[in-house]
């Protein structure tokens, strides 16, 4: 988020030599980073972005608690003029009993939705324009000026970080505020005119009549907004749910300034500094009288929380030497208590302000604020040697294959896709697989990525319905873990090795058979199967050693028109452990004949009962001196082959070599 602050409102707070533009450099090395600084008149306006876990930034004040830790670090006098959460309490608000004649009636249904509700009750109210100061200081920060109640509600916002809101009193039905759990398509006029159904669970506070007056911590109810007859008012400062306000605020769309801060976690603290400073502005710019006790209610006090740190410990995760006076120096500027541990010249008891509770807890905390305001840039850039962390043998060998599989498949051509672990119920369904075969994850983000894939196949299909009208040739691979359900038990974690292709069965056959041969495979046979998944006659399964490691085939029509891709899609899908489990270091060694080959082709009509498997093995186990085969050319159902023969003790002739090959057919 990005807030505008005036510099001359940051001097209410803070004592210092330094220029604007020296804040701006300053700051924005070590802190919140000022994005932009500019001259408007007599005054210079900062735009500065906040990190979302530093909320207590967010405000002039909080500046000016930045500023004192850091412009010291460069040489600038940096103090704070006053403290606003010490200067203004409960003690400082008239409590005269005779006064207090305007009752109100607070009930807070589940103490999980406020950790802090304060309010008290202002009458006489003179509802008019803001003074000039207030004024100018809220449009320079780009906040529209409306009137002098509104105008101080806004201004408290900016001044010290902490949101409130002014009702109209005599709008509150019987003086009774409920604070509850909005239900389901509740609805609710905000300030802006705006309808809003509410989703159910959205902290909202109704009257005795029911009607919901305010949006909690996002937007008040136009019916019970200030107007021009306004005369008595509820000044109303609180901490919230912040999950709650986020979750609120996104699903009905009111991304509110308010919205902004409740959602980050807010000071409980800070509230009581906020009511007594706001009720002093009303007094002098508003002529409001307290006409009703002050209304604190705060179940759970914070307890502040003490870290001990080491200033060795610092130094070490820093990386340079930094006096222990300067760490002190540091961590008081911003805030933090810090007493030397008894007994101990490095220890250090560091108690965490209230403001700082979200984002400060462990030591690491701690020393990320010491380094941020020591300076990153004043932090060596000395890298730190790379280290070697050593893989057991079998992991090491899977890492090796696994980078020659890829480097192999993408030489030939190709693409690696990764994809999600996760893929969608539609996905499923579409393949003809079972929805309860897959584990479904609790919190997921979208419906695309609900359930940890069994299978790699459907990603693939996904990748090539994407990619169809790009390219005529689409060849696909991942390999990737799948996750197979087990009954009250983590899921078999299973390395896959998935292609498809658009072009044809014999295309992803041969890719197969190439990344076999790459890896010294050689004992495996492709025989014709039956597979749920793919054309009953184009389907066949993979075996090393006569153990199936895994499919290829042409998927079906069916599943081809439910996935609506155009092209045919050929997949084959291994188990990757069993290729690295019968990988070969060493191929198998041939000696070179120092006699003639023999080249003979021959052309044979496939069919169902001669296959081109059966035609090489038969080759092989019937052929006298036959060196190796080679598939030539494929026409329809015509395979022309050529067959290579040499002896390793004698020269053959041709009419041998011949009379062999009469034999196969």
């Amino acid at each position: 988020m990005n807030i505008k602050i005036t510099h001359n409102w940051l001097l209410e707070y803070l004592d210092t030599d330094a220029s604007p533009y020296e804040i701006q450099k300053y700051l924005s090395l070590c802190g919140p980073s000022i994005e932009r600084i500019e001259k408007k008149g007599n005054d210079y306006v900062y735009d500065i972005e906040i990190t979302s876990n530093k909320i207590d930034t967010a405000s002039v004040f909080g500046i000016a608690q930045e500023a004192c830790a850091i412009l010291p670090q460069f040489g600038k006098k940096a103090k704070l003029k006053f403290n606003p959460l010490t200067k203004y309490t409960f003690k400082k608000i008239d409590n005269n009993q005779n006064k207090q004649n305007k009752k109100l009636t607070i009930q807070i249904k589940n103490n999980n939705l406020c950790s802090r509700f304060t309010a008290i009750v202002l009458s006489d109210i003179s509802l008019k324009s803001s003074s000039e100061l207030i004024k100018k200081r809220l449009e320079l920060c780009d906040i529209k000026s409306i009137n002098n109640i509104v105008d101080i509600s806004n201004y408290l916002m900016i001044s010290l970080g902490q949101p409130t809101h002014i009702f109209d009193y005599d709008k509150i039905t019987n003086k009774e505020m409920i604070m509850r759990e909005s239900k389901k398509q509740e609805k609710v006029i905000t300030l802006d005119g705006n309808e809003i159904i509410l989703p159910g669970g959205d902290i909202v506070i109704k009257d005795k009549s029911g009607k919901i007056i305010d949006l909690c911590g996002i937007m008040g109810g136009l019916n019970s907004s200030i107007t021009s007859k306004t005369k008595n008012i509820v000044f109303f400062v609180q901490t919230y749910n912040k999950v709650k306000i986020r979750k609120t605020s996104m699903i009905t769309g009111q991304r509110t300034i308010a919205a902004t801060y409740f959602e980050k976690g807010l000071d409980e603290e800070r509230v009581e500094s906020t009511l007594a400073y706001g009720v002093e502005l009303l007094k002098k710019y508003a002529n409001a009288q307290i006409s009703s006790k002050l209304y604190d209610i705060y179940p759970k006090k914070h307890s502040l929380k003490t870290v001990s740190i080491s200033t060795k410990y610092i130094e070490k995760s820093i990386g340079v030497k930094i006096n222990k006076s300067k760490i002190i120096t540091i961590l008081s500027n911003l805030g933090f208590s810090v007493k030397a541990e008894k007994n101990s010249d490095t220890e250090l008891l560091i108690t965490i302000p209230s403001y700082r509770k979200y984002d400060v807890e462990i030591k690491q905390d701690i020393i990320e604020e010491v380094a941020r305001i020591y300076g990153y840039h004043n932090i060596p850039s000395n890298l730190q040697p790379a280290a070697y962390v050593v893989q057991d043998k079998e992991m090491q060998a899977f890492f090796n294959i696994q980078n020659k599989t890829k480097y192999l498949l993408k030489h030939i051509g190709l693409h690696e896709v990764i994809n999600y672990s996760m893929i969608s119920k539609t996905q499923i369904e579409n393949l003809g697989l079972k929805v309860d075969r897959h584990l479904k994850l609790s919190n997921s983000l979208s419906e695309d990525i609900e359930y940890l894939r069994i299978t790699l196949i459907q990603s693939l299909i996904t990748n090539i319905k994407q990619n169809e009208g790009k390219r005529d040739i689409l060849r696909f691979f991942e390999i990737a873990k799948t996750y197979i359900k087990k009954k009250n038990d983590l899921p078999d974690e299973k390395y896959m090795l998935s292609i498809a292709v658009n072009t044809s069965f014999s295309d992803l056959k041969g890719i197969l058979e190439t990344l076999l041969y790459e890896l010294n495979i050689l004992n495996y046979k492709i025989n014709p199967i039956v597979f749920d998944m793919f054309s009953k006659n184009i389907s066949a399964q993979l075996l090393i050693k006569n153990d199936c490691v895994g499919y290829l085939g042409k998927l079906k029509s069916e599943y081809k028109d439910k996935n609506k891709v155009n092209s045919e899609i050929y997949i084959a899908e291994l188990d990757f452990s069993s290729l690295v489990n019968s990988f070969n270091i060493i191929s198998r060694f041939y000696p070179i004949s120092p006699y003639a080959v023999i080249k003979l082709d021959l052309n044979v009509e496939l069919s169902k009962n001669k296959t081109y498997a059966q035609i090489i093995n038969k080759a092989y186990k019937s052929l006298n001196y036959i060196q190796n085969i080679k598939l030539i050319d494929l026409f329809k159902n015509k395979a022309t082959f050529r067959f290579y023969f040499s002896s390793n003790k004698r020269n053959i002739t041709e009419e041998e070599a011949k009379k062999q090959l009469k034999n196969l057919t």
